[in-house]
């Protein structure tokens, strides 16, 4: 067995599901989980219709570079909606792939040079916990950049020592944050890139947030923009991340794409052929029909508007919680120990949170997400507001 497999840590929900063990919350009230980041969203129809419309087109082997088709509404979604002053190359600067969690792992496998002497992949801690299992399998040594109140909940690029960056093959971002919802600036996306253009390395942006936002005016800025208000409009290492899962309400589809620096993705198609993870002709008939389609994502972010305003007003009384700037989640601080508040929680109110130091590493500093719960409003509306009074409940208990 590969021996690296015994530096991987359990999954987040694996711990959670630990703490919850022998807990039997009351049986009048009916579980609300908050705490896996699944949409539950009624998906687009059209987009179910082209799956089933299209069941026949499974008899054929789907091609790993995907449908032109396909790729060409990627391109032209991805460069109007970031503005980009080059429209993306269809045919080597978009590639689909299934999801974001596939990709990004695969995709360290493809990019790590193990062959040198200590390969780092640095990442924001708290992070989606892939980063790390994909840097341990590529033989790489996972460097975590805390992510605080006190630094806006962005990783700090200028505490990182030049030796580290000189090691550095790969950096993950993650914007909007998972789980804090903040937006990297323009600025700050241009910093990573003139450091990666400095010491060398790509930058892998995990955008699959970024389209639940609140403000309609500003949506958030992505890596390709930031590239390409800088002159780099061949995206020179740098690979977005995007998926369908949270912008269309397809989490079962497992589809998204990536983009960005065409030389790399030639490399990772390569990887990709022997990989084995072409997308089914419905799948990206299906995908086609969603990336096409503006509607549904505006009507999803308005019941996620909706969600956010009637919750943190519940809230704000007794849990001092703000709107984030995107994504579905709720970062707020706990007024006893994360793990503490979340198996009382379960225990009095039924509802599951996600501990925030699950979420994150230990380091010299401690664990940046301890003292926080990540809360994932995707239930619906409904549900989410008697989740909201309940955890009101439960707080005024204590």
């Amino acid at each position: 067995m590969n021996p690296a497999l015994n530096a991987l840590q359990p999954y987040p929900f694996e711990k959670l599901a630990a703490l919850k063990a022998g807990i039997t919350p009351p049986a009048h009230l009916e579980h609300i989980a908050l705490s896996i980041g699944e949409p539950k969203h009624t998906p687009p129809d059209f987009a179910l219709e082209a799956i089933s419309s299209n069941l026949k087109a499974l008899t054929q082997y789907p091609s790993t570079k995907g449908l032109p088709e396909l790729r060409s509404t990627i391109s032209r979604w991805a460069s109007a909606r970031f503005h980009l002053q080059h429209t993306l190359d269809s045919d080597s600067q978009v590639l689909p792939v299934a999801g974001t969690r596939e990709a990004l792992f695969a995709f360290t496998q493809a990019v790590i040079d193990r062959t040198q002497k200590a390969p780092k992949v640095l990442m924001p801690n708290p992070f989606y916990q892939i980063y790390e299992g994909a840097a341990i399998l590529a033989g790489a040594e996972p460097v975590f950049l805390d992510c605080t109140a006190h630094n806006g909940f962005l990783p700090d690029l200028d505490s990182v020592s030049p030796s580290t960056w000189q090691d550095c093959q790969l950096l993950f971002l993650c914007s909007p944050g998972n789980p804090t919802g903040t937006v990297m600036s323009e600025a700050y996306l241009a910093k990573a890139l003139d450091l990666a253009e400095q010491y060398d390395f790509i930058i892998a942006s995990d955008e699959c947030y970024s389209e639940l936002y609140f403000d309609e005016e500003h949506p958030p800025i992505g890596l390709l923009q930031a590239c390409s208000h800088s002159g780099r409009h061949n995206f020179k290492r740098a690979v977005v991340f995007h998926s369908l899962s949270k912008r269309s309400n397809l989490p079962g589809l497992r589809s998204g794409f990536i983009a960005g620096d065409a030389d790399i993705l030639a490399t990772f198609l390569k990887y990709r052929t022997y990989h084995g993870c072409a997308l089914s002709i419905p799948t990206q008939l299906a995908s086609i029909a969603a990336w096409q389609d503006e509607a549904h994502v505006k009507a999803n972010r308005d019941l996620y508007r909706q969600k956010f305003t009637q919750v943190t007003r519940i809230l704000n009384p007794v849990l001092p919680v703000t709107i984030p700037q995107a994504s579905f989640y709720l970062w707020p601080q706990t007024p006893i120990n994360d793990t503490d508040f979340a198996q009382g929680l379960f225990a009095q109110q039924n509802i599951t949170v996600l501990p925030g130091q699950y979420l994150a590493r230990t380091g010299v500093a401690g664990n940046p997400g301890a003292g926080h719960i990540r809360m994932a409003l995707v239930a619906p509306v409904v549900q989410c507001i008697e989740a909201a009074q309940r955890i009101k409940d439960f707080i005024e208990s204590l």
